[in-house]
């Protein structure tokens, strides 16, 4: 529910992204090797540009500072199992020391 009403309106319900605009997560290889990367972005919003599968992004992704770690481990969780190729439970304790390293 929180990627529902949190992410999918940019990224789409089926991780496929919007036309250009927002990087797709379905089948990416920036999710695939920038995990820490991803749950700082989930956070803290990402700025700048990206290169997912070849092609570059540069439409800024909103911070979400109201998240709490528990929720971006959900949040985390649900995009890897669903288009990240990685089952393994993300730990809100887990989410909290990455996003502790996170540049603000």
């Amino acid at each position: 529910m929180l990627y529902r009403n949190n992410c999918a309106n940019c990224h789409q319900v089926d991780g496929a992204g919007l036309a250009g605009l927002y990087p797709p997560l379905a089948n990416s290889d920036y999710l695939k090797a920038n995990k820490n990367a991803v749950i700082c972005s989930i956070r803290h919003g990402q700025q700048g540009p990206i290169v997912v599968n070849g092609k570059t992004y540069n439409r800024p992704m909103p911070a979400q500072l109201q998240f709490s770690a528990l929720e971006v481990a959900e949040i985390t969780t649900y995009i890897y199992s669903q288009w990240g190729d990685d089952k393994r439970l993300v730990t809100g304790k887990e989410a909290e020391a990455i996003l502790a390293t996170c540049k603000k």
